[in-house]
């Protein structure tokens, strides 16, 4: 009879297997390649991570568990600003070393990271149109579908506010749950009791404000990467670039939060 291998530090964590998933495809290989994968795969693994506190926070809304969701809202937040700091790493990459290599990369390109898209679905930032990014049937296409009938995390977080009697009427959480949100004046003057209340809820508010502004933030420090290191050139994958992240900034997610600001 056989007895089991003791678990070490290197097979709990399935070390061989994970070093073993940076394969450069340049010859030599060039030397920044190794970055450039290893720090791309760092990134997928916080989005996994992202999403799995994303979610647990979404539900800890939905079930009005304040303490739960202000932890979750904690650990998301510190996250994030793990991620704006990675850039700083990636920009150590100059022009040349990413040329070096870039034409290996083929059609592969971040937009195409279903991970960042699941993120940004839940989160609110809605847009089938960029489902055609994945294959009709596939498993990453079959999740973003899905998500788009599901709350996102501002919805979660008005159902929340109606479970504790925040003076939210039902029909402001009635809305095409696959739409990105909009402007919703009739919401204001409920938020600003919120806010003047000054209790757990407006404290939620604060987070959600904070989390909008991560992801601008860190969205921003990818727009300034990519220019630094491809300058107008189109983006690999055949997106526009930088013209095209460009245009996802200062869009925000939860836009009624910020427009009390001017009544508060």
């Amino acid at each position: 009879m056989e007895t089991s291998k003791p678990l070490t530090y290197s097979s709990y964590l399935r070390l061989p297997e994970l070093l073993g998933l940076q394969s450069p495809k340049s010859d030599g290989p060039e030397h920044d390649e190794l970055l450039f994968i290893s720090i791309h795969q760092v990134y997928e693994l916080w989005f996994k991570q992202l999403l799995h506190e994303s979610y647990d926070l979404r539900a800890g809304l939905l079930a009005g568990d304040t303490g739960r969701v202000l932890a979750r809202f904690k650990r998301v937040l510190t996250i994030f600003k793990t991620l704006v700091a990675q850039v700083d790493v990636l920009e150590t990459m100059t022009p040349l070393s990413f040329n070096a290599f870039r034409t290996r990369l083929e059609a592969s390109s971040g937009f195409q990271s279903a991970q960042f898209r699941e993120l940004e679905f839940l989160f609110g930032a809605r847009d089938e149109r960029k489902l055609q990014n994945y294959a009709e049937g596939s498993p990453e296409r079959l999740r973003l579908q899905g998500l788009l009938q599901q709350h996102s995390l501002y919805d979660a977080f008005l159902v929340f506010l109606t479970r504790h009697g925040e003076g939210l009427a039902p029909p402001h959480i009635a809305r095409e749950l696959a739409k990105p949100h909009q402007l919703e004046p009739s919401l204001h003057a409920s938020l600003i009791a919120v806010y003047r209340a000054q209790g757990f809820a407006a404290q939620v508010c604060e987070r959600l404000v904070d989390l909008d502004e991560a992801l601008q933030e860190w969205r921003y420090r990818h727009v300034k990467m990519v220019e630094r290191t491809i300058g107008s050139k189109p983006g690999s994958g055949g997106s526009s670039g930088v013209e095209y992240l460009k245009r996802t900034l200062f869009t925000p997610l939860f836009p009624d939060l910020w427009a009390i600001r001017a009544e508060l």
